[in-house]
């Protein structure tokens, strides 16, 4: 045996001292990997839209549901098991409706405690322990673990119960034992993208998944677009301000981050109220909002051409928007322009900023690197996040892998060197953790790119029109071409190509996708090729359920298989409590297996056999008198 390996089984020994702690531990060990996989829940394209999320995370996409049917199909009625799942989901106001007595609090609590016990059969008693309230921890590990059926300890539980109730705590104990219902039904949470845009408050979802307990994060467009913000880039800084602008997002701007937007109020008196915006006007902002949009948009055009014209390895020379204008024929490259009245553009240097806009993008960037809620929750997503993630055989990345028109990995140059498929997504992920170090001006250039660049594997089109679709009618001028990668969803040979790329079992390995909605009210399914590939965005932002036709899809992977869930529009918490309903709607099998999932089959499962492993090693090291027993 080397050195270095006696060296690290000397460390081992320290905490397991003994040959009897070191066979207790591999007998714990092996039962772990025999108990049946938590269940993996896979959201994508939130978009801001913290209620329907938050409701989604509470009813587990139906898993608590289905558990509830599972322990009292038989003895409870539809409506009855339907307001118990309501409870579950909302305890304070569906308590708040109903008339409470002890014979209630006392079938309920019992009710709850089965419910309870069912879904966390499958985790060791210690994991659940870890997760039980402080003010409740020994009252439930009893509850959930004594049989109220055992003649011994009948009157043992019926006391406990008893004794909630006579001192009134049984409000708290509910509320309490309905949160971990909730938390033990997903074990653990993969947001494919996109928790920012659109919707109203995205710092929420921030702060509510900085408390779950496994989570990670695959970087969507817009999350990436934040990422830049925070880092303080002007072009990144400016999108986000362009998108908030839009959908009248400015509660998430002022009241969630501290971002002074003053400074935009003054750009626009001084230059932009006799300016016509009805260009900027849509459904969800005013006029107010409208002309703050203008003004904001045209600093972005000149600062995004400027980024074109400087880092040449983004390859968007041609993508300019604003030298191409020509204001007295009114017309851009060649186009009719609805609107030429552009208060701050120098004809003659049109990316040129004036004085009152570079004063305006230098108080929004100290804005917007001193809000300290902001830069909590970007450290939060680089901390969790990344380009992709391959997690129990299955691979998740938010937008594509790009790929040429034939099919295969496409070379993607920067600077010098050339990179494609798993390369390039190290690469950008790379980047995106060195500008964050480094909080160097070119390095988050590099983020406004995948933002929005050609290249980008994050955004996937080949430019984006914004200034198009605003001031030209013609819609010749508004087209995005998609990369390669979306019209090759349903090809299984594609699939497997990734899969390989990134050590995948091809005859088991699922790609998990976000980015482009699925148009479900035109029959097109989450699916895609033979099962291989699934898109859970179906339009849980609200602008985009008119599309979709849907409010979201989402997808869960238990011991028994994969399950995709498809949502009605969130009416509200009230009306949720009001009827017991859900938004659920539909369910998709993406796969059954023959054989239970066990623990032993995941990610974990192999460090657990790892650490066997080693620990077999070391108990042979004990017999052999190398490493000393302690006892």
């Amino acid at each position: 045996m080397e050195n270095f390996e006696l060296k690290y089984y000397n460390e081992l020994s320290k905490n397991f001292k003994s040959k009897k702690h070191v066979l207790a531990e591999i007998i714990n060990l092996k039962a772990i990997m025999n108990l049946p996989k938590g269940t993996e829940h896979f959201v994508s394209d939130i978009h801001g839209e913290f209620e329907m999320f938050l409701h989604i995370l509470k009813t587990a996409s139906g898993v608590i549901r289905r558990k509830i049917d599972e322990e009292f199909g038989r003895s409870l009625t539809v409506d009855e098991r339907a307001s118990l799942a309501c409870l579950i989901y909302y305890p304070q106001e569906k308590m708040n409706q109903i008339d409470k007595t002890d014979d209630w609090y006392r079938i309920t609590l019992y009710r709850l405690t089965r419910v309870a016990s069912c879904v966390s059969a499958k985790y060791t008693r210690s994991k659940v322990r870890k997760m039980l309230p402080k003010n409740f921890d020994y009252i439930m590990d009893e509850l959930l673990n004594c049989d109220s059926t055992s003649i011994n300890k009948e009157k043992y539980y019926s006391e406990i119960i008893d004794n909630i109730i006579s001192l009134n705590l049984a409000g708290d104990f509910f509320i309490e034992i309905c949160s971990l219902i909730q938390n033990l039904a997903i074990d653990h949470l993969h947001i494919v993208g996109d928790i920012f845009d659109r919707g109203p408050r995205a710092d929420i979802i921030m702060d509510y998944l900085k408390d779950v307990r496994g989570l990670d994060i695959e970087w969507g467009n817009h999350d990436i677009l934040w990422i830049g913000a925070g880092l303080g880039d002007p072009g990144c800084i400016l999108s986000v301000l362009v998108d908030c602008f839009k959908y009248n997002n400015l509660e998430l701007l002022e009241d969630g981050y501290n971002i002074n937007l003053l400074p935009v109020y003054n750009l626009v008196s001084k230059h932009y109220l006799s300016s016509p915006n009805d260009s900027y006007t849509t459904n969800y902002n005013n006029d107010e909002l409208a002309s703050l949009l203008k003004a904001v948009s045209i600093l972005r055009y000149k600062v995004e051409d400027n980024y074109r014209r400087k880092y040449k390895s983004f390859n968007m020379e041609d993508q300019t928007v604003l030298d191409k204008i020509n204001f007295e024929n009114k017309t851009w490259n060649g186009y009719a322009m609805n609107d030429c009245d552009f208060p701050t553009v120098d004809h003659e240097d049109t990316s040129k900023l004036t004085k009152c806009e570079e004063e305006v993008l230098e108080k929004l960037i100290h804005s917007f690197v001193s809000s300290r809620k902001l830069q909590k929750h970007v450290k939060f997503l680089l901390d969790k996040g990344s380009i992709y993630l391959c997690y129990n055989g299955n691979l998740m990345f938010h937008g594509c892998i790009p790929l040429d028109e034939n099919g295969e990995f496409l070379p993607v140059k920067f600077g010098d060197k050339e990179y494609k498929g798993k390369a390039y997504m190290d690469y950008c992920d790379d980047m995106v953790r060195r500008a964050y170090k480094s909080k160097d001006p070119d390095d988050a250039a590099f983020i406004w790119q995948l933002w929005c660049g050609n290249k980008s594997p994050v955004f996937g089109k080949d430019k984006m029109t914004t200034f198009e679709r605003i001031y030209i009618n013609d819609h010749k001028a508004h087209k995005e071409v998609k990369q390669h990668y979306f019209n090759m969803q349903d090809c299984e040979s594609v699939c497997d190509m990734i899969f390989d790329e990134f050590g995948l079992d091809k005859k088991r390995a699922h790609i998990i996708n976000g980015h482009i909605p699925v148009k479900h009210a035109k029959g097109e399914s989450p699916i895609k090729a033979n099962g291989k590939m699934i898109v859970i965005d179906g339009g849980m932002s609200k602008p985009y359920q008119k599309v979709t036709g849907i409010a979201g899809y989402t997808l869960t992977y238990h011991s028994y298989g994969m399950v995709i869930a498809s949502h009605q529009a969130f009416l509200g918490k009230d009306a949720m409590v009001e009827s017991n309903k859900d938004v659920l709607s539909a369910k998709y099998v993406v796969s059954r297996y023959n054989d239970r999932i066990t623990v032993k089959d995941t990610d974990n499962g192999k460090n657990i056999q790892s650490l066997v492993d080693d620990l077999t090693n070391l108990y042979k090291l004990y017999n052999d008198g190398i490493i000393k027993d302690s006892e």
